[in-house]
């Protein structure tokens, strides 16, 4: 089962820019996107054979997830339930029956970090008691835009970033709560001390060719599913978005 997740930056932007030809190359059985910015009847979107379901966030042009699956799943839940309301189309959870998958767009904590506190002590602690409340029924994957590099060797520059958006203590420390609740990141779980690994560049100084870039686009599973990841990887040479396709293959 192949499992890919893609913050498009644009779902209406990225579809003249080379993703019906991934799409074609990989075809997923199940293709997870964030920042769609675009409601379903905004988008000439028809993928044969996939079930199709949205999520948009309610300001236009904004934020936004959807899911597209060869298998339709049992059941398939916007937000974070009674955690937290999330309006901005954050997150959906599909029930495969032996476990859930979630994809999520994490809130960017913003340039001046003007919304760090929100991100942390709110949105943070909801999305970790929501991924434990799902597993009390059965194993969790979850998947997106975490808008994190939780260690130095997620990104290019980590001495300069030290109090940079997406590389605070305090995002990094709730991402290592994360981990320590038990869940696995399936790329550094299989890739353990690589470098150079990077998810999204910056638009300026020509970031992508020079390869200066974060690791901030994830696929986390429970402990318990560690034993049917496959394979886990990075297709940055996917253009179209500032940030490039993720994958996990699992049994």
């Amino acid at each position: 089962m192949k499992l890919i997740s893609w913050n498009v930056n644009g779902i209406r932007s990225i579809l003249g820019k080379g993703f019906h030809d991934f799409f074609a190359a990989h075809r997923p059985d199940v293709l997870c996107l964030q920042e769609v910015k675009a409601h379903p009847h905004q988008v000439e979107l028809e993928l044969e054979g996939y079930h199709a379901h949205w999520n948009p966030a309610e300001k236009k042009g904004y934020s936004g997830t959807a899911l597209f699956t060869k298998v339709e799943p049992r059941a398939v839940t916007t937000g974070l339930g009674e955690f937290l309301a999330d309006t901005e189309g954050r997150v959906q959870t599909a029930d495969f029956g032996d476990f859930y998958l979630v994809n999520v767009y994490t809130p960017n904590a913003q340039r001046d970090l003007a919304r760090l506190p929100y991100r942390t002590q709110e949105w943070e602690r909801a999305f970790l008691a929501y991924l434990r409340d799902l597993e009390r029924t059965k194993p969790v994957i979850f998947c997106g835009d975490l808008n994190v590099a939780h260690t130095e060797i997620d990104l290019a520059n980590p001495k300069t970033n030290q109090k940079n958006a997406g590389f605070t203590p305090e995002e990094r420390a709730c991402f290592t709560q994360v981990v320590e609740a038990g869940f696995v990141d399936c790329f550094r779980e299989l890739h353990p001390g690589q470098t150079g690994h990077y998810t999204w560049w910056s638009y300026m100084n020509n970031a992508r060719a020079r390869n200066i870039g974060w690791r901030i686009d994830y696929f986390c599973m429970s402990a318990s599913l560690r034993p049917r990841l496959q394979s886990a990887a990075i297709h940055c040479d996917v253009m179209g978005s500032d940030h490039c396709p993720v994958e996990i293959v699992i049994e």
